[in-house]
Parts: C-alpha cells; sequence; structure tokens
C-alpha cells in the first residue's frame, strides 16, 4: 500500500515536470525574487539606515539615520503579506489541475487498476500538491530571506515561519479546490471557485458591518453564517504579518485574533477534503 501510494505521490511530480508545471512555477517566482533583489537598495552607515532606493526612487529619510533593525521588520512584515497573496495564488494555479486530470478517462482506469483504494489516492495527490506548494513557498520566503540579510546583515528568522501560515491557508483552499474539481471534474471552475472564495471571505471580515446594512433580518444572520463557514483568509494574512513583525498583545486579544481564524478554517479545509473524498469514493467512473 505504501509503495502504491508513494508511486501516486511520484506520478504527481512527474506530470508537473512533463506538462512545464514546476519551470513554470520556478520561473514565475525566480522572477519576484530577482525584482525583489534589484529594486530595494539600502544605504547603511554604522549600523543604521542612511537612505534607500525603492523601484528606483529614493526614499527621504530626513536629517538623521532610521534604526536598521525597525525598517527590516518592516520591510520583511509588508513582504510577507505580499508573498501570501502570490505564494496563495500560485499554489492553487500550480495543483488545481490534480483532480480534473485524474478523473479523465483513461488516466482514472489506469490508477483504480492499481490495489489501492479511492480515497488514499485522492489524499496522495493532495499530498503531493501539498509538497509541491511547500517546496515553492519556502523557495520565495527563504530566497527573500537570505536577500534581505545579505544586504542587511539583520537576521529575523521568524520571516520564515510565515511560511508555516502560507502553507496552513494553501492547505485549506486546496482542500476546497479538490471538494470543487471532483463536483466538476473542471480546472477552470475549482481555479475560479477557489479564487471567489479567498476574496469573499476577506470581505466578510467586515461582517458586522455588512449585516448592519442589510434590510432583512435572515439576509444579516446569512452574513454572519457565511462569515464563520468561510475561511479567514483576511484574518490569516493580519496574523503573519503580526507574526513577523513580532507584535505582543494581552492573551485575549491574541485568542480572539489567531486561535479562532485558524481553527474555523482548519475545520473549512477539514470538511472540503472529507467531502472530496466521500464524494470520489462514490462516484461513477
Amino acid at each position: 500500500m505504501l509503495r502504491q501510494l508513494s508511486a501516486s505521490i511520484e506520478d504527481v511530480f512527474r506530470e508537473a515536470a512533463a506538462r512545464f508545471t514546476l519551470v513554470a512555477w520556478f520561473a514565475l517566482s525566480s522572477l519576484f525574487v530577482l525584482l525583489f533583489a534589484v529594486a530595494v537598495n539600502l544605504d547603511i552607515v554604522n549600523g543604521a539606515l542612511a537612505g534607500a532606493r525603492i523601484f528606483g526612487r529614493s526614499v527621504q529619510m530626513g536629517s538623521a539615520s532610521v534604526d536598521l533593525d525597525r525598517v527590516v521588520l518592516g520591510f520583511e512584515g509588508g513582504f510577507a503579506g505580499f508573498l501570501y497573496i502570490v505564494g496563495t495564488f500560485l499554489a492553487i494555479f500550480a495543483t488545481a489541475h490534480l483532480v480534473p486530470r485524474l478523473m479523465e478517462k483513461g488516466t482514472v482506469d489506469l490508477y483504480l487498476s492499481r490495489p489501492v483504494g479511492r480515497v488514499p489516492l485522492l489524499l496522495s495527490r493532495y499530498l503531493a500538491g501539498l509538497l509541491l506548494a511547500a517546496g515553492n513557498v519556502f523557495y520565495l520566503l527563504g530566497s527573500m530571506w537570505l536577500i534581505v540579510v545579505v544586504k542587511t546583515h539583520v537576521v529575523h528568522p521568524r520571516f520564515l515561519l510565515a511560511g508555516l501560515v502560507i502553507l496552513f491557508a494553501v492547505a485549506c483552499l486546496m482542500a476546497f479546490a479538490f471538494l470543487v474539481g471532483v463536483m466538476t471534474s473542471s480546472t477552470a471552475v475549482s481555479i475560479m471557485a477557489t479564487f471567489a472564495v479567498f476574496f469573499l471571505s476577506a470581505i466578510f471580515v467586515a461582517h458586522d458591518r455588512i449585516a448592519a446594512a442589510m434590510s432583512a433580518e435572515w439576509a444579516a444572520r446569512l452574513v454572519h453564517a457565511l462569515y464563520w463557514v468561510l475561511p479567514k483568509t483576511a484574518e490569516l494574512g493580519r496574523a503573519l504579518v503580526g507574526l513577523v513583525l513580532g507584535e505582543e498583545g494581552p492573551a485575549r486579544l491574541r485568542k480572539a485574533l489567531l486561535l479562532s481564524p485558524f481553527l474555523t478554517t482548519a475545520l473549512f479545509g477539514g470538511v472540503c477534503l472529507s467531502l472530496a473524498s466521500w464524494r470520489f469514493q462514490r462516484k461513477d467512473f
């Protein structure tokens, strides 16, 4: 069984290489890293920031130099938020085809002829997609972190922890993409539906104000229900930036802003993956 599952995971990597998914993924990620490397130039004097040029424009520092550690933290917080969006989008684009491709006539017949159950087969492709996403996310973060260290000699290892939050968001959204893929057998629909969930979730972060603007009570309750059902993409982004910046707060505030979004988002991903497995097991091919 383990050998068959490993073979399924290996098939995903071979498929990604054959369809140039890995090449395109690496090329786009490398482009972002290269732009970052050439766009940010810092003038450091005696451990402080005396001047900076970002995308060719000079940043005024005033008469006094700025504490370098504080500036680097600000840069890393902004870059972490940017990579949260970029890394998630690239991961969904690169993995949304895994289920529709599996369900193509001929391909699914070949896989189902192997001595492996349907649910383990689907989960093996899900795991392979996560491994692909993890490699890309940590390549992006690791490269940018090394560039910051080389340019500033300031080391903040917690910047790399942002990769765990990004990968967590990718895992939950990929579970939804797998569910849509099993239901529709369409890569395009999987991508569009997953991106719609990402943006709708970010909009519903203001669910209190949106519900207050509703004229009907049932509509207000629906807004609140959608907020709690959907993944908390905006809150995860804020938590990621706060983690990188090292922001501290009261225990109750940390629990409200961090634990609840993670738990409800994990529940969303778990339910989606369970439904995808159930539907795939019962689907006629």
